[in-house]
Formats: structure tokens, sequence, C-alpha cells
């Protein structure tokens, strides 16, 4: 399907609406080229550094953890709610174990601008350079947040991935309509 270049923020509310209800896919490849993807349920997107980042959490246990290491850059795909099967397996099998694309017949796209691949089928995406990255220090986090998130002490990395482009499918407004009633 053809794509348009976007905004970072045109697609912002229904970015942030899939992220709180099924999630997003976040897609990297390993130094082959090899793509994997995860789903992610927290991120934000913004201004920092006088760039647009999107900021995303990924544990040290994930595979996807060790490919953002490697290529230093990501995606982050916004799926349309037929993917939510999907979006669900993307999220409980790891890629280490076998390939998500083939299993669920989804398209690893090359990125335009970054190594990592974009999740073809999804209706929007973001492509990433990681410019910074720090880890959660755990005895500076909230303590509820300590005891609901990291019971088994698997503290995330955050990644800052500057935002070089965005595009969408060139029928995303129709589909966006969609995930705006599937929202309501």
């Amino acid at each position: 399907m053809a794509k348009i270049e976007a905004g970072y923020t045109d697609y912002l509310e229904e970015t942030n609406k899939m992220l709180g209800r099924d999630g997003l896919l976040l897609a990297s490849a390993d130094a082959q080229g090899n793509p994997n993807a995860m789903t992610i349920g927290w991120g934000i997107v913004g201004i920092i550094w006088g760039k647009a980042i999107f900021i995303v959490l990924v544990r040290p246990s994930r595979y996807t953890y060790d490919l953002i290491e490697i290529t230093d850059d990501f995606t982050v795909n916004v799926p349309t709610p037929e993917l939510a099967d999907e979006v669900l397996y993307f999220g409980t099998v790891s890629g280490r174990d076998q390939d998500k694309f083939k299993a669920k017949g989804l398209t690893a796209t090359p990125g335009k601008k970054v190594k990592s691949p974009i999740v073809e089928e999804c209706a929007i995406h973001y492509e990433c350079r990681v410019v910074h990255k720090n880890d959660v220090i755990p005895d500076e986090l909230a303590e509820e947040i300590h005891n609901s998130a990291y019971r088994q002490g698997d503290f995330h990395r955050i990644y800052f991935g500057e935002i070089l482009a965005v595009y969408a499918d060139a029928d995303a407004k129709k589909r966006l309509a969609q995930l705006s009633m599937y929202m309501s």
C-alpha cells in the first residue's frame, strides 16, 4: 500500500489511543537485517533537545533490547484494530525462538532512514534513531511503581529516539476514523 509522509504530531492522538488500548509494535533488526518486533504499551512523544523524540522502554531480558543495542535505531508502528491478535502474539512470543513476522504473515519492509524495518500492515510508522539511552534507577523510582512494574527486578532501559520520518497509509484517515469508532 502507498505511504504518505506526515508530521510527527499528525497522528499522535491515534497513536496514543492504540498505545493505551492494544499496544504498538516496536520493530528492530539483528546485524544481518533479520526483523523482529515486540508489543509495547508504554511510550511517549515530545520535544527534547529541540528534536521530536519518541521514548520507548525495553527490558534487558527482551530480544528487542539486544537488537536496538546493535542497530541504534528502531521503528514504532501503529496497528489497526484488525491486527489485535497479531499484536497480542508479538507481545507473548520471543523473536529469539521464532520469526514472528513469518508466523503471523506480516511484512517487514525496510525503513527509509533507519536499519530497522517497519511493519507494513500497520497504519502509521515512526522511524527513530537512538540519541540517548539510560536505565531506570531503582532507588529513584516511586515505591508504588517499583512494586507494581518491577517485582522481578527487570528494570527497563529507556531509549530516546529522534523521529527521522513519519509516514502512514494513503488511506490512513479512513482507517483511523474506524480506529476512533473502535476506541469510543
